[in-house]
């Protein structure tokens, strides 16, 4: 994988998953966690415009930012399924941000230690990411050991999704078992089950090569329709 692809998936990563928690604005429970989820839809926001703008000088084709978030097609994007999927319910959107935020905090780690463009820019995302994930952490707690509804709910994101965490492991996959000791702890506090990593499992791939669910072209059509009606509009 070049570095401009490798660059790319993360920066696609940081945007969908923005996207995604951003539907949860004026829609949470509390005014406190509609703010929260904002926020970290803010900073997802800030890493995939760091990410796509390095993707961007990377390429070397002229395309920036907004070339590279607006006006590319869904088979071009390069995100995990994971961060694609729709946005469920309120243990959905934590059991997801726990899985993924526990993964980029471990990957922006690495990647700080490599110094560099890139590394300067995980080193900025960590302090976020770290927040994100103990946001995440707080409340699957709270779902998963609160009342019978509750602990069913998150019971049924953590299977609902665990497949598709494989996928984030493709190119590192020497961090899924330091993986695995982060959400794990979290889970068995929770009081609930984590699926049992089996080799027949069913496990979603392909995002790394433009293969995606058919849940991204609709996030895509909502997320680029403005710019894409309005090329070259100035604010």
């Amino acid at each position: 994988m070049t570095d401009f692809r490798r660059v790319l998936g993360l920066a696609d990563d940081a945007l969908i998953a923005s996207h995604r928690l951003s539907e949860w604005s004026s829609q949470a429970h509390d005014l406190e966690e509609d703010i929260a989820l904002s926020n970290i839809a803010l900073d997802l926001l800030g890493q995939a415009r760091l990410l796509l703008t390095l993707a961007g000088e990377l390429e070397g084709a002229g395309r920036d930012e907004d070339a590279l978030a607006y006006l590319r097609d869904e088979r071009e994007f390069l995100n995990v399924q994971l961060v694609e999927l729709p946005r469920g319910d309120f243990a959905v959107t934590v059991v997801r941000m726990l899985f993924f935020s526990a993964y980029q905090a471990l990957l922006y780690e690495t990647l700080s230690a490599q110094g560099g463009r890139l590394g300067e820019i995980a080193a900025k995302a960590l302090k976020e990411v770290a927040y994100h994930l103990d946001h995440a952490t707080q409340w699957v707690w709270r779902l998963g050991d609160g009342t019978e509804e509750s602990r069913r709910r998150t019971q049924h994101a953590v299977d609902r999704l665990w497949p598709y965490t494989f996928e984030l492991f493709e190119t590192y996959g020497d961090l899924r078992e330091r993986w695995i000791e982060t959400v794990d702890p979290v889970l068995t506090r929770a009081t609930v089950t984590r699926p049992a990593d089996d080799e027949n499992r069913f496990r979603p791939t392909g995002g790394r090569d433009g293969v995606h669910t058919e849940h991204l072209g609709y996030l895509l059509a909502e997320m680029q329709h403005l710019h894409r009606s309005h090329p070259g509009a100035t604010w």
